[in-house]
């Protein structure tokens, strides 16, 4: 689903660049995990790959689609992207919201009302429909920034910190979608700073450090290759380091 070649971005002013020389590639169907400590290159990886950001050399593909002046709004039909930041409008309601991004996408009616509807109950949110997002719990917000990328049926579902500052019943209630909606044929792309779930959701991790790949591999894999490490996150912490990161 995802091919990054040999990235490298440097923004104007700092004095280190995100990504010196990053490659790998996640196969089609697949929920991958993008692992890496603060400073990582995460971020600028999600955006160049959404087209959001534009790499100084090396290019990255979407199901064999170069990100480019070409196919951008191609793959960004494919593409449903939930940020790290909540991008919901906070004085309007989440049935507003949900109708707005429902509208840039091209969807409109009825269709599209029984999509949110479908949503907001999945995601339990049915009973607060009509409650501006400023009055909502982290938690809350959370779910409605997904629903926001799911409206149009995206391919990749691209998720960075979906779960940050959330409780645990929305965290777990997340997870859980993530794994029904993976089953239905449809590819995720994942960041979080928490091994523990990523070792459970990720059927493979790549993590990176310092803009460049450090290991890739599925989770049970990689916690067998080294016998020292009793999970994901003790791998983790031997490619990266105890050193804090800013």
């Amino acid at each position: 689903m995802i091919h990054v070649h040999n990235l490298h971005k440097t923004y104007r002013g700092a004095l280190e660049p995100s990504l010196s020389g990053l490659s790998f590639r996640f196969p089609k169907g697949s929920i991958a995990g993008l692992l890496g400590p603060n400073g990582a290159g995460k971020t600028t990886t999600i955006s160049i790959l959404c087209g959001l950001v534009k790499a100084d050399t090396g290019h990255a593909e979407v199901f064999g689609l170069r990100q480019d002046l070409a196919h951008r709004e191609s793959i960004k039909r494919l593409i449903g992207i939930v940020p790290q930041q909540i991008a919901l409008f906070p004085q309007l309601t989440a049935m507003e919201n949900l109708e707005y991004f429902g509208h840039l996408y091209g969807l409109k009616g009825r269709p599209l009302r029984a999509k949110i509807d479908a949503y907001l109950q999945r995601f339990g949110l049915e009973k607060n429909s009509n409650k501006e997002i400023y009055k909502f719990s982290g938690g809350m917000k959370r779910r409605t920034n997904i629903i926001a990328a799911l409206l149009h049926d995206p391919q990749l579902l691209v998720l960075d910190e979906p779960t940050a500052g959330v409780d645990v019943q929305s965290r777990s209630m997340i997870l859980q979608f993530l794994r029904e909606y993976n089953q239905q044929g449809v590819s995720i792309l994942y960041t979080s700073h928490l091994l523990e779930e990523a070792q459970s959701l990720c059927s493979e991790v790549a993590v990176i450090d310092q803009g460049r790949l450090v290991l890739q591999g599925q989770p049970h894999a990689l916690i067998q290759q080294h016998p020292e490490c009793r999970n994901l996150e003790d791998v983790f912490l031997h490619y990266t380091g105890h050193a804090l990161r800013d």
